[in-house]
């Protein structure tokens, strides 16, 4: 295929890593096995063989029947252009939203999904930033700081999900949301200075909202029930609730009363010894000052 006179590459496999579909994402495959199918009824309704819509699009041939046959997920703009060369009116550019949703793990899906449902959260993280709170390029810097390292592809799938989480802050109405953030890991200049400045005003401006709470737990504080690792609570408007720490029942999902209580009272306990939420917004301006 021709571009101004200039031969255009096909995309292959090669060209797209980190797009397969998770074998153990039973709603992920579904989906990408439905969106296929579309696409492969819609290209055969209107007489086009694979290779000639393959270079229509940009993509291998080979490429094209995977996606058809659900063992790729395509791109939004594969989705988009797909749309126009078979005439489809919007019916498959629709789909972006559920197969954007594929690319990301599944326990980051529900997560989201229990954030978007939740009347009240709780967070207190002691190594990093919590996610909700990252700006683009913070949460980049975290990420590729994994070892061993993920993919360049697998890093953007990553940090385009944990900024999508960050949507709940623009629900209405808004649920309240609590922060608790250690001393040590706002001084750490993740990603380098101007990413560190970024991340500090970002901190500051979530903190102002009036839906959100944010405070510093202060290094001078030498023990509190948080010391062995994260805290995450939801509650939801039918009065149930889920929650999970790092240091306590293995990590898992807890909603048993009993635990939950567990669970609450230390968390409760962390807030009333961190800064109040005033004190931690000044804490956090002066930290932008001496950057």
């Amino acid at each position: 295929m021709t571009v101004d006179g200039e031969v255009r590459r096909l995309r292959t496999e090669a060209d797209e890593p980190g797009w397969e579909v998770d074998p153990d994402d039973e709603w992920g495959l579904a989906v990408v096995a439905t969106v296929g199918r579309q696409l492969k009824l819609r290209r055969e309704a209107v007489g086009m063989r694979a290779g000639d819509f393959g270079k229509a699009v940009g993509y291998g041939e080979d490429l094209v029947y995977k996606i058809e046959g659900g063992k790729r997920i395509p791109r939004p703009e594969y989705l988009d252009r797909a749309d126009e060369v078979l005439a489809a009116g919007g019916l498959l550019a629709a789909m972006k939203d559920d197969v954007a949703k594929v690319r990301y793990p599944k326990k980051v899906r529900a997560l989201a999904d229990m954030e978007a449902r939740a009347v009240e959260i709780g967070v207190y993280e002691c190594n990093i930033v919590a996610g909700l709170l990252q700006t683009p390029e913070h949460a980049r810097a975290v990420i590729r700081a994994a070892q061993p390292p993920y993919s360049l592809d697998d890093v953007e799938r990553m940090v385009a999900a944990r900024l999508a989480r960050q949507s709940v802050f623009d629900r209405d109405p808004a649920p309240s949301i609590h922060f608790v953030l250690e001393e040590a890991p706002l001084r750490r200049p993740m990603g380098g200075t101007m990413v560190w400045r970024q991340q500090l005003e970002r901190l500051l401006e979530v903190g102002r909202m009036r839906s959100v709470t944010l405070q510093v737990m202060p290094t001078r504080v030498t023990v509190h029930s948080g010391l062995d690792g994260r805290i995450e609570l939801l509650k939801f408007a039918d009065g149930t609730a889920i929650a999970r720490s790092d240091g306590a029942f293995n990590g898992r999902p807890v909603t048993d009363p009993r635990q939950l209580h567990i669970l609450e009272l230390r968390y409760g306990t962390i807030r009333a010894q961190a800064l109040p939420p005033w004190e931690s917004l000044a804490f956090i301006e002066q930290l932008l000052g001496e950057t």
